[in-house]
């Protein structure tokens, strides 16, 4: 199921990612859903994972210091 905006996104995310960050991950789960058409029941959790992992770890970084996410670089 995509994301039509940043407010469907779980609450995990939208608690833990700051709000600029939000529509990197919905994009990138927006992407990723389409392409794992074929992975049945494993979908969602592929798309999530792969927003995760690829939108935010490589774009922000987490301030060890106050827990905030932060853009990297």
């Amino acid at each position: 199921m995509p994301y039509r905006s940043i407010f469907e996104l779980p609450p995990k995310v939208r608690a833990n990612l700051p709000q600029y960050a939000h529509e990197t991950y919905q994009q990138v789960f927006n992407e990723a859903w389409d392409q794992y058409a074929d992975r049945g029941e494993a979908r969602e959790q592929s798309a999530h994972l792969l927003a995760w992992k690829t939108a935010v770890k490589r774009k922000y970084r987490k301030n060890e210091e106050t827990g905030d996410w932060e853009p990297a670089g």
